[in-house]
């Protein structure tokens, strides 16, 4: 049981570590959309080619109330994200300290 036991605490490290980059490039481009960003910049593409997967389908979901003007569904995403941390990744870990 040591084998799926450490199989899981990698899988929840891994999780965890890839949560936290894409935490982090969603904060990035939402900075970023507050100054007039060039498009053809490749970091700038590299930025939204990873995120709108993401943040696109929230936007689709909210309703037309939710919508001030303002996109808060880098906010929402950031709310999925802690929760997926505090959740899922946690679970696996106790998971993982259960069956050693």
């Amino acid at each position: 049981m040591f084998a799926i036991s450490n199989l899981l605490i990698s899988i929840a490290k891994v999780l965890d570590i890839l949560l936290t980059i894409l935490y982090w490039l969603i904060l990035i481009r939402a900075l970023i959309s507050w100054v007039n960003p060039d498009p053809y910049n490749p970091i700038v593409q590299f930025l939204y080619k990873t995120t709108e997967p993401i943040l696109y389908p929230i936007r689709k979901i909210l309703p037309l109330g939710l919508r001030f003007g303002i996109d808060i569904s880098p906010i929402i995403a950031f709310l999925a994200i802690m929760f997926l941390k505090s959740f899922l990744v946690r679970t696996l870990l106790d998971l993982a300290i259960r069956l050693r």
